[in-house]
């Protein structure tokens, strides 16, 4: 009995090292935060600029919905695969997303983490921006210093990321992606041809409006856009 009295007492201990460091500061108000009149963070203030007067997208961010997370075709969106890549599709969807890479602990790609709606910080800094997500602790390097992408000679599961302003808007080019990845939980897939653009836009203090465009210059997709607004997260380090 005390055996057991002393595993179950490690256990609980192993258990509560889990919880999220976040928590330990969920009431310590983040400085910077434009407040209404009866203290709460106004969201719908002007968005804020760096010092050298670029739109600022630091902070905690969360996707406002997962409608194009399960598949990119909601809403009865035909879109034109070639035979191959239809039959893939069409297979993984049958077999309820069997085999997506979060099975081995790989976790999402580009898109999907752009489309669900799980936390990720934004840190900028001039010369980059790092997004780091909570969903397996994975995270993205997105260049500003004006680098060309790189010639796809070692494909990667987040592939490769350039960015530049276009007046307020963050254009964002990925490409050198291998085809590990999935585009959504359904299955449509991802090739080393994929190139994906995201142009990310702080419309006010809470919000980021984020526009998504895939090519495949093989034609395995015609051009396809999704739009998707994220959610600066109060209560979680935001506020």
């Amino acid at each position: 009995m005390k055996i057991f009295q002393s595993i179950l007492g490690s256990a609980v201990l192993l258990c509560a090292s889990f919880i999220p460091v976040s928590a330990q500061w969920l009431h310590f108000p983040t400085p910077g935060i434009p407040r209404t009149p009866d203290g709460k963070p106004n969201l719908s203030a002007p968005a804020p600029k760096t010092p050298d007067g670029k739109p600022d997208l630091s902070g905690i961010w969360a996707g406002a919905d997962d409608k194009y997370f399960r598949d990119l075709g909601t809403g009865g969106v035909e879109i034109p695969m070639l035979p191959w890549a239809e039959k893939l599709y069409k297979e993984r969807k049958e077999n309820l997303q069997k085999g997506h890479p979060s099975e081995r602990c790989i976790g999402h790609g580009v898109t999907d983490y752009d489309t669900q709606v799980s936390l990720r910080r934004f840190v900028q800094t001039p010369g980059i921006i790092a997004i780091l997500f909570e969903g397996y602790n994975h995270y993205r390097q997105i260049f500003l210093d004006g680098r060309a992408l790189p010639k796809p000679t070692q494909p990667s599961y987040m592939g490769y990321s350039i960015g530049r302003w276009d007046g307020d808007t963050l254009v964002v080019d990925t490409s050198g992606l291998n085809d590990q990845g999935w585009l959504d939980m359904n299955g449509h897939p991802q090739t080393e041809s994929t190139h994906i653009t995201e142009r990310f836009r702080r419309r006010d203090f809470g919000h980021i409006d984020l526009q998504l465009t895939y090519r495949r210059p093989n034609g395995v997709y015609q051009a396809l856009e999704r739009e998707r607004t994220h959610e600066l997260c109060s209560g979680r380090g935001a506020d």
